[in-house]
């Protein structure tokens, strides 16, 4: 019986001993791995000082992946993003920040994330002419920073984007507006002036829109309604230039407006949506 608990406690301490050299084993290769990791990171940060983003975004990669557990990866991962996003690699900067925020829902850089996942949908509207979609991705991501890190810089920035954004969209509007105008299209052309004046009423184009509605129901004989909206036209911007063209339709005297009055702001915006419809 003696020998027994002799054998029993040899076999006990052989184990714990086993266990402690695993666990050295397992010590020794976290080591070795983050410091590979690290060694990676240190790459990345090279090569984007350097100026080569791409080769630093594979650099950062490969050390989140390498050490996924460690508290540098999704520092390493939004690097990698942010270096996509440097050299306008909008589709793989996009996709790593989408993986972030999967991967890392807890992480405390959520909010830088989201603010350059929205920036990223923002300046994509370069690369994709007509297509409007990043841009719309872009307001809900902002909107979604604003609500989520209200008191952020981020949030700051994210409101600013937000109306450079709407006046953009509703450059947009107001330039096929027009183009139903040229085509004899009035029905057409109303409903994009009254989506600008329902959903951008802050924007530069506000004042255009109404006039434009003031136009064309007068037009298509629309009498009440074409006074509906000179009535708000002439309680908000009795003094703007558009007020003075549609008092004129009225008048016997009245006709077409020609094309000097001009935006006083943001013609940057418009003359950018303006080319792009121009030149497809």
């Amino acid at each position: 019986m003696k020998f027994i608990n002799i054998l029993i406690v040899l076999c006990l301490l052989s184990f714990l001993s086993c266990a402690k050299k695993e666990e050295k084993v397992e010590i020794i290769i976290d080591d070795v791995i983050e410091t590979q990791m690290l060694e990676s990171y240190k790459k990345g940060l090279k090569a984007l000082d350097e100026g080569d983003a791409l080769y630093a975004a594979r650099h950062f990669t490969d050390a989140e992946l390498l050490f996924p557990q460690s508290e540098w990866a999704p520092k390493s991962l939004l690097m990698a993003a942010y270096s996509y996003y440097s050299q306008d690699y909008f589709a793989d900067a996009i996709a790593e920040l989408e993986r972030f925020i999967k991967t890392y829902p807890q992480s405390n850089r959520l909010d830088y994330a989201y603010f350059l996942l929205a920036t990223c949908y923002y300046e994509k509207i370069i690369d994709e002419k007509k297509d409007l979609e990043p841009l719309i991705k872009a307001k809900e991501t902002f909107k979604f920073v604003i609500q989520k890190y209200p008191s952020t810089d981020f949030a700051l920035d994210a409101k600013f984007k937000l109306d450079l954004i709407d006046e953009t969209l509703a450059g947009k509007e107001m330039y096929i507006g027009r183009y139903y105008i040229k085509k004899e299209k009035w029905i057409a052309a109303i409903n994009r002036f009254k989506y600008v004046v329902d959903n951008y009423n802050s924007t530069i184009y506000i004042e255009e829109a109404l006039h434009r509605l003031v136009e064309l129901h007068y037009k298509i004989g629309l009498i009440e309604e074409s006074k509906k909206y000179a009535a708000v036209l002439g309680y908000n911007y009795q003094s703007g230039e558009w007020y003075e063209v549609s008092y004129q339709i009225f008048n016997k005297e009245f006709e077409p407006k020609d094309n000097s009055i001009k935006p006083k702001k943001g013609n940057f915006i418009f003359k950018k949506f303006k080319n792009l419809f121009e030149n497809s």
